[in-house]
């Protein structure tokens, strides 16, 4: 999609909405509604309701210090009237004038969510205070200081996002007068390594915004010089269009940067206003990388890609206003609009300050021109520049694959450096160094990146008193903390691994009864763990388990003993959804691939009973078939409905995360897309009727994003299913020509290839009905609406049964309220009508399962 001025994004929002709401209407009339007669939503029955309105259980955060837990809990279902709130859309973010705040996720996927509650419980007694928020407003994540003292948090009303400071001692929280914050490029608000001050980006105080008079915006210019390279056909969304909205995009993205004290609310600016996208201040607090995004801009890619310069800031200076306190150019990049798919641009990226140092910068450059389909017998190179940063920058290591991280430990000799095969999906990770990394490396783990039963977690880390992350080390022991997959499910555990002896040591892993992961050490004692438990049939609750004695145990299970207390008790908000019960299934596609599925069974099910059936599943692209087969996912979460599973309410079965794999060389693994995608959904349905809970006539099929354009390619070339329901699906392939999931050649280079993928080209043999649903927003370039409306043509021109309901403001995550509920409603409508009283299939006639 383009950016807009704000006239024009004005008036396109309106015409939506009057469009999008006149043809809800119209589709609908013949149907009672069984909302109020002045809305344009409709709503499910009553049990659905409840269920959906209900409050969501809270998220867990860890104070640093490990004394204190955050409960804090998000906004389910915003109102529309705030998913309409008008934003412009301005090279890859969308921006609410009103207020400079983001009005979209990182990559346009949806709507960032308002804190509704947040609860400070210590660890030592459990005792919880519930922190007083400001009314009428949307807060975001607070983000801890590293002393465990304070929390931070934006606040985003109608003019201001502005910044709150809470005690977390008391549960007090305050503004903080005068800072109005700017969320066009992110990384607003940071704690400077003293944690009594922070680092914002304030909105720059100017005039009002430009105004362009109808027709002075002038043409959209592009063009192209001959040169070859193509970049994603993902990074064109919400691109600019003409020189207004370069106009916009500089009055909106420039910032005036400032540290704010935390106790006093001092503003004090520093340099002069520019377009920052991102800082990265050293642990002297003192120096600081600025990245500033610089014209000339694209109008074909995000500001992502546009020129940067890089500049090393030293904040202890005072120039002269006007001037940046720049003590060295790190670099200037140019315009990186033909980065290679899965490639990277040239240049410094990736920029890392070593925590335990005041003031030393490593970075990656790379060495293949960040293009991953060269040959090269090395991909990047790591680079390191020392404070007074008077010499020139030394070369630490390289790498033959691209740089993936480097991870500090807080001993200063001991890093984790990781680096991956785009091509062939594989990841290393070494220890090194990184004073002496050629000679010091040292492999540690070597798998696929798609590994999953031997992936050996994630190391816990710890901040440090400056802010700055690292991992948890005691002499040569680090810990590990992962999802524990299993052939019987995902089981969260914690280890021990000595770096020195590569040996591994299980201190807990969850049971196959319960979904318990690991949230933190209680203080330094790494006796007594802070866990997150829960089961299919008890809320989420934070517990504090203490290890005990050691034990003799099985494979993969824990090495001692172990006991836990429960330190918070909040109810189930809504027990009639115990009543659902679900297993996990596994079974085998036709050629022989371990495949597995969630089955759940609606409240009051009986043994034996067949039941109108609905699958969903994602595919997914695997190079090796042994990853592919692998179960992930546990039966043992706290079940909660959202969307497709609260038909469970009306007695439906689902078949969930069916697998659903896409398995060969990335280079060509969508040479057989089809035929996979039906292989996969015919072993499904088959041992779901096997099982006796699917009635193998009333089988529906639904699916989001990738998902949808396999819901209608299912439609179009197997007779397994009676209906489908796709949301935010992209089913014209040609129009992302440069590469989509797994698939790295172009459309010039494979069109049978595109054609075959894309459900558009076989609309005059898609007769089942299918229910297409969009969001009228979506900002992603691979679902861009227009995909939707071309479906719903192409069947209708057809004579095929579709009802297309597109979703006015909505993301490509549906987010308000409204329209959740009416994508329920629809979902409900539809499969009631063609799948759960369907006629009985005519004798002779193939269907699901046969």
């Amino acid at each position: 999609m383009q950016g807009k001025n704000l006239l024009c994004g004005l008036v396109s929002a309106t015409l939506a909405v009057g469009i999008t709401s006149t043809s809800i209407a119209a589709t609908t009339s013949a149907t009672p509604a069984t909302a109020s007669a002045s809305s344009a939503y409709n709503q499910p029955p009553k049990e659905i309701l409840d269920v959906m309105r209900a409050p969501p259980p809270p998220s867990a955060s860890l104070s640093p210090t490990r004394d204190k837990l955050m409960l804090v809990t998000m906004d389910d279902y915003p109102s529309i009237a705030k998913v309409a709130t008008p934003f412009l859309r301005l090279a890859g973010v969308r921006i609410e004038p009103g207020n400079h705040s983001q009005h979209d996720t990182p990559g346009g996927y949806g709507i960032p969510p308002c804190v509704s509650a947040i609860d400070l419980v210590q660890v030592a007694d459990g005792k919880q205070t519930a922190v007083k928020l400001p009314a009428d407003a949307c807060p975001r994540r607070p983000i801890w200081s590293a002393d465990g003292q304070r929390f931070a948090f934006e606040n985003v009303t109608a003019e201001a996002v502005e910044l709150w400071i809470g005690d977390a001692r008391t549960g007090a929280v305050r503004r903080l007068p005068g800072v109005r914050l700017n969320q066009m490029f992110g990384d607003q608000v940071k704690w400077m390594p003293d944690q009594k001050t922070l680092l914002v980006k304030l909105v720059s105080a100017r005039k009002g915004p430009p105004v362009a008079p109808p027709g002075s915006a002038g043409p959209g210019i592009q063009e192209s010089n001959g040169e070859t390279g193509q970049s994603s056909t993902y990074e064109n969304r919400d691109t600019l269009r003409n020189r207004h909205d370069e106009e916009l995009f500089n009055y909106y993205g420039t910032s005036q940067l400032a540290l704010v004290d935390a106790a006093s609310g001092k503003i004090t600016p520093v340099g002069k206003p520019g377009l920052y996208e991102n800082l990265n201040v050293a642990p002297d607090g003192r120096h600081m990388v600025v990245t500033e995004i610089r014209p000339p801009y694209s109008y074909v890619t995000t500001f992502d890609r546009f020129p940067k310069q890089i500049d090393l800031w030293d904040l202890a200076q005072r120039p002269a206003t006007g001037a940046n306190p720049v003590v060295r150019e790190i670099a200037a990049l140019p315009l990186a609009d033909r980065v290679p798919n899965r490639g990277v641009p040239v240049g410094p990226r990736h920029f890392t300050w070593r925590p335990t140092e005041a003031a030393t910068l490593v970075w990656a450059e790379a060495l293949d021109g960040g293009n991953p389909n060269v040959k090269a017998a090395e991909r990047d190179k790591l680079m390191m520049l020392k404070a007074p940063f008077k010499g020139a920058p030394v070369e630490i290591i390289r790498t033959e694959h691209r740089f993936g991280s480097l991870s500090w430990s807080e001993q200063p000799s001991v890093a984790l450096l990781s680096d991956h095969d785009v091509n062939r999906k594989w990841r290393r990770t070494w220890q090194i160094n990184v004073d002496d990394a050629k000679n010091s490396r040292r492999l540690i783990w070597d798998m696929s990146s798609d590994e999953k039963y031997a992936n050996p977690g994630t190391p816990v880390r710890r901040q440090l008193a400056n802010g700055f992350s690292v991992i948890r080390q005691i002499g040569d022991t680090i810990y590990l903390a992962g999802a524990g997959s299993s052939p019987d499910g995902d089981r969260p555990f914690l280890d021990k691994f000595n770096l020195k002896t590569q040996q591994t040591e299980r201190l807990f892993r969850s049971s196959k009864t319960s979904y318990e992961q690991f949230i933190g050490f209680v203080g330094n004692d790494t006796g007594r763990l802070l866990t997150w438990y829960q089961s299919a049939d008890e809320t989420p609750n934070a517990f504090v388990r203490t290890l005990g004695a050691s034990t003799t145990a099985a494979a993969g299970e824990p090495s001692y003993a172990s006991s836990s207390v429960a330190l918070t008790h909040l109810l189930d908000p809504v027990p009639q959804v115990r009543e659902i019960k679900k297993r996990l299934v596994k079974y085998k596609r036709a050629d022989g691939m371990e495949l597995s599925f969630t089955l759940y069974t609606p409240p009051g099910y009986k043994d034996g009973t067949r039941l109108p059936t609905i699958l969903n599943a994602y595919p997914r692209d695997y190079a090796d078939a042994s990853e592919a087969g692998q179960t992930t996912g546990s039966q043992a979460t706290f079940t909660r409905l959202r969307q497709y599973r609260l038909l469970l309410l009306s007695g439906y079965a689902i078949i969930d995360s069916a697998a659903f794999p896409i398995v060969g060389d990335p280079r060509k693994a969508y040479d057989t897309y089809t035929e996979q995608l039906v292989a996969n959904a015919k072993a499904a349905v088959d041992e779901a009727v096997r099982l006796g809970v699917t009635d193998p006539d009333r089988v529906g099929v639904t699916g989001h994003s990738h998902g949808a354009l396999m819901t209608a390619n299912l439609l179009a070339h197997s007779n397994l299913f009676r209906a489908g329901a796709a949301t935010s699906g992209s089913y014209n392939k040609s129009l992302t020509p440069f590469g989509f999931q797994n698939e790295r050649r172009s459309v010039w280079e494979a069109p049978d290839v595109y054609t075959k993928a894309s459900t558009f080209f076989y609309a005059d043999k898609l007769k089942t009905p299918l229910l297409i649903v969009h969001g009228a927003d979506d900002a992603n370039p691979g679902t861009t609406p227009l995909q939707s409306t071309k479906l719903f043509e192409a069947i209708r021109g057809n004579g095929g049964v579709a009802r297309l309901v597109m979703l006015p403001h909505e993301p490509h995550w549906y987010a308000a309220r409204e329209s959740n509920e009416q994508l329920v409603y629809e979902m409900l409508r539809w499969f009631d009508k063609y799948v759960k009283n369907a006629p009985a299939t005519p004798a002779g006639t193939p269907t699901a399962g046969r």
